[in-house]
């Protein structure tokens, strides 16, 4: 595997690259060959006991890092994987969570803690860790509740779990609820703590402080 992705970084990565820059642009058939090598990494990973993610994990991090050509790579990749990859893969994954298997009240509340401990181990860890190195109370808990969010990655890692077996199909539903719960909940408790009239006093203020500058400035030049 190690030798595999040697060959590609040293061949095809530089040659996608170098063809890049020489032309401005990558065809059709270079996008397509950049897919089927991220594919065959996939695979090869799979074939090895290892879950496929990762091996077109490593196929992305071998790939040359030029900040006009990575940007280029995701402008051409970013609509399909917006549009048609991303909604397949959150249906994917609703279909795969069974809220009926959460039931009882045990179950519910073993659900609850979930949400709870996660929720206090990363709002309340970063928002602590933020108030210790100086950072207003108010603003350090904004910070942490913008932290509490799970999103996608929350969801890739539990579908690898559910795939190897590690989690169970119920702890799997609990999860996925614990990472929508937490999620949703981050704007309506963000305009709590930080409300929009508390935003726009610094912005008012720093607005203030250069028209101010300014005005001392053209006095000064005239």
């Amino acid at each position: 595997m190690g030798d595999f992705l040697q060959d590609i970084r040293l061949e095809d990565g530089r040659r996608f690259e170098s063809t890049y820059q020489r032309r401005g642009q990558l065809s059709d058939n270079a996008m397509a060959l950049m897919i089927l090598l991220a594919l065959a990494s996939a695979l090869c990973t799979e074939w090895l006991g290892i879950h496929l993610l990762f091996g077109s994990f490593l196929m992305g991090a071998i790939m040359p890092k030029e900040q006009k050509f990575v940007r280029y790579v995701l402008d051409r990749f970013e609509a399909i994987v917006v549009t048609l990859l991303l909604p397949l893969f959150f249906a994917f994954t609703g279909l795969r969570t069974n809220v009926g298997l959460v039931k009882g009240p045990e179950m519910w509340m073993y659900c609850g803690l979930i949400i709870l401990v996660a929720t206090i181990g990363k709002l309340g860890g970063s928002m602590l860790a933020s108030w210790w190195t100086g950072m207003p109370a108010r603003e350090a808990a904004g910070l942490g509740t913008l932290l509490n969010t799970r999103g996608l990655m929350e969801l890739v890692i539990l579908n690898i779990g559910l795939d190897i077996k590690v989690i169970s199909p119920t702890l799997f539903s609990m999860m996925v609820l614990m990472a929508l719960t937490t999620t949703f909940m981050t704007s309506p408790v963000l305009q709590a703590i930080c409300p929009d009239r508390i935003l726009r006093k610094p912005a008012a203020a720093e607005a203030e402080e250069f028209e101010a500058g300014q005005l001392i400035f053209n006095q000064a030049g005239g």
